[in-house]
C-alpha cells in the first residue's frame, strides 16, 4: 500500500517535474515538489499557526483553570474543553501537518534511497517520459543522493529561525515562584529548551540522510517562515485592532 499510494505517484512526480524543468536538474525537480506539498498543506498550516499562538496566549487563563480546580481533576478538564471552545483553540491542530508531511518525508527517503538508480525507472507510469538516466547532482555540484553536512546545517539554521519566530516568553522574575505561573514557567522553559535542542537534532539526522531530503526540508523550512511570518503579522494586526474590554 505504501508502495502504490506514495512511493509510486512520488517517484513519477519527481521524475515528471525532472523531465519538464528546463536543465534536468534533480534539486530543482525536488524543490518544486516541495512548493507543491507546501500549497496542499498551507490551509492546515495556516489553521496550525493560529491554533499554537492562541494556545499560548490562553496559557494565563489555564493556569487560573489549574489553580481554581486543583482537586477537582474532572471538573478541571470540562473547564478546559469549556475555555478551548470559548477561544475556538483546538491544541491538536498543530500536530496536522506534522502528521500528513511525515508519510511524504518517509516516500521521498524511499525514492531518493532506491529511485535514482536506472533500474528503478521501471516504476514509471506509462504516460511518463524514460529519461533514461537520472543526473542526482544540483546545479551540477551537490549529488543528492548522498548526505551533505552544509546542507544539514542550513536546515538546522532555519529550523532555529523557524522555531524561535514562536516561541513564548517566560513569565517576569518576580512572579515565576507563584502558584499560577510555575506550570506557564515550566512549559515556556522546555520550549525554550527545544528551540536549540530541534535545530541540533536535524543538524545530525540531516547529515545521515541523503542531500534530496535536505534539500526538501531546507525549502519547506523557508515556506513555513514565510507563512508564519505572515500569520504572526495578521495576528498582532488584529491584537491591535481588537477593543480591550476592561472587567
Amino acid at each position: 500500500m505504501f508502495y502504490a499510494v506514495l512511493y509510486q505517484p512520488l517517484f513519477n512526480l519527481l521524475i515528471w517535474l525532472y523531465n519538464i524543468i528546463p536543465g534536468m536538474d534533480l534539486g530543482f525537480a525536488i524543490i518544486a515538489i516541495s512548493l507543491v506539498t507546501k500549497l496542499v498543506l498551507w490551509p492546515f498550516s495556516h489553521v496550525a499557526l493560529k491554533s499554537q499562538k492562541s494556545l499560548q496566549e490562553i496559557q494565563p487563563k489555564l493556569e487560573a483553570l489549574k489553580e481554581q480546580f486543583k482537586d477537582d481533576k474532572e471538573g478541571l478538564t470540562k473547564a478546559m474543553m469549556q475555555l478551548y471552545q470559548t477561544e475556538k483553540v483546538n491544541p491538536l491542530s498543530s500536530c496536522l501537518p506534522l502528521l500528513i508531511q511525515l508519510p511524504i518525508l518517509f516516500a521521498l527517503y524511499a525514492v531518493l534511497r532506491d529511485g535514482l538508480r536506472v533500474d528503478s525507472l521501471v516504476h514509471l507510469y506509462p504516460f511518463i517520459h524514460n529519461p533514461g538516466s537520472i543526473n542526482p547532482f544540483f546545479l551540477n555540484w551537490i549529488d543528492l543522493g548522498q548526505p551533505h553536512l552544509v546542507m544539514a546545517i542550513v536546515a538546522g539554521i532555519l529550523q532555529f529561525v523557524q522555531t524561535k519566530m514562536l516561541m513564548t516568553q517566560r513569565p517576569p522574575r518576580a512572579i515565576r515562584k507563584k502558584e499560577g505561573a510555575k506550570d506557564e514557567d515550566m512549559l515556556t522553559a522546555m520550549n525554550q529548551s527545544m528551540t536549540y535542542m530541534m535545530p541540533i537534532m536535524t543538524v545530525v539526522i540531516g547529515a545521515s540522510l541523503p542531500g534530496g531530503l535536505t534539500l526538501y526540508w531546507i525549502v519547506m523550512n523557508i515556506f513555513s517562515i514565510v507563512q508564519q511570518f505572515f500569520v504572526l503579522k495578521s495576528h498582532k494586526k488584529s491584537e491591535i485592532s481588537s477593543p480591550v474590554i476592561s472587567q
